[in-house]
């Protein structure tokens, strides 16, 4: 049973805060008395990526700051325009690992659901901002094409959920899935990425959380926070409430030039994850998709920040420094180069 103390109180049903999103970057600047930046800092056309953040997430931002490192996550720009060479539309290789309808196999053991195109807030960095949701997610039909191909792999021991964000499914469309998942003997976990503990705590209610309980699977749950100030206190509690349903909960990162590029935010950030019951898991170099060329770090400094962070936390707090590269059978740890 969840104690009841660590279920985040639910004053608003959570699609209601969804539905309430700011999705108009003026009004976003306006909320921020940001509107005389306006011109310096919005595209002229548009980016074919709208904007979408929840109120709550806007709230923990520094109004009169556009270097705002939560901000910046979320604001398109007029660089996301601009072509660079070796960023491209299907940065990590989704399109060739595509194995049925929703389906992407790309690692021994494991395939990755694509539950749903929709999130709750779209980051700038998003590496699967081009990708054709519309045509490919594995909900579609009921499930049916993806729990097909589950099945009939008896090496798959563990279904992941993705997207989008796997958790804009409401509750009763998860246990739809969950229910087929579990007539198949060789599936023994269940792993759930997920940024809306972090941007829309209110998603973690009790229903949700019944739910996740009663999983005859192991449960992994992976969060995605970039920064410390991204983990208030309905953070904390929605952690520590995935955690007390029985799951591993585990937090990835991506490495963000003006949002977490030094030392001190990423050991604030470990530190804060901790507190809320979450691992630190990955800190991902950026992934090279078309319109993110921006926030892009060296290598070099990503290493240096992470032997840094090696001399100031214990290592269980310390995340993997890694990059995904298509057609490779795991992700990669980033090495330093042989002069």
């Amino acid at each position: 049973m969840i104690p009841a103390n660590r279920i985040p109180a639910q004053p608003v049903r959570w699609q209601q805060l969804w539905r309430d999103a700011v999705t108009d970057p003026h009004e976003l600047l306006r909320l921020l008395d940001l509107s005389s930046h306006a011109n310096a800092l919005l595209p002229q056309t548009d980016t074919g990526f709208p904007l979408r953040v929840p109120r709550g997430f806007v709230a923990r931002m520094r109004p009169g700051d556009p270097n705002d490192p939560l901000l910046r996550q979320v604001l398109p720009l007029a660089s996301e325009l601009d072509p660079v060479d070796g960023f491209a539309l299907d940065a990590v290789g989704d399109m060739e690992a595509r194995a049925a309808n929703g389906v992407l196999h790309k690692y021994s053991g494991r395939a990755l659901l694509i539950a749903t195109g929709s999130c709750a807030i779209h980051c700038r960095y998003c590496f699967r901002r081009h990708f054709p949701y519309a045509a490919d997610t594995a909900a579609a039909d009921r499930w049916r094409e993806a729990i097909d191909h589950v099945r009939g792999d008896g090496s798959i021991s563990e279904v992941i959920l993705s997207g989008g964000d796997p958790l804009s499914l409401s509750t009763p469309k998860l246990a739809e899935l969950t229910q087929a998942l579990a007539t198949i003997p060789h599936v023994r976990r269940i792993r759930i990425h997920t940024r809306l503990p972090v941007v829309l705590s209110e998603r973690i209610d009790q229903e949700f959380l019944d739910w996740l309980d009663a999983l005859p699977f192991q449960r992994v749950v992976v969060l995605h926070a970039n920064h410390p100030n991204e983990i208030d206190g309905s953070v904390v509690a929605a952690g520590r409430a995935l955690g007390d349903a029985g799951a591993t909960v585990l937090n990835q990162s991506v490495l963000l030039a003006g949002v977490n590029d030094d030392a001190s935010t990423l050991t604030d950030l470990s530190e804060r994850l901790f507190d809320a019951g979450v691992l630190p898991y990955y800190l991902h170099q950026l992934d090279r998709v078309a319109g993110a060329a921006h926030f892009a770090v060296e290598d070099s400094v990503a290493l240096a920040l992470v032997d840094a962070l090696r001399a100031l936390l214990p290592g269980y707090l310390v995340p993997r420094l890694v990059r995904e590269v298509a057609g490779a059978p795991s992700k990669r740890p980033v090495q330093a180069t042989a002069s």
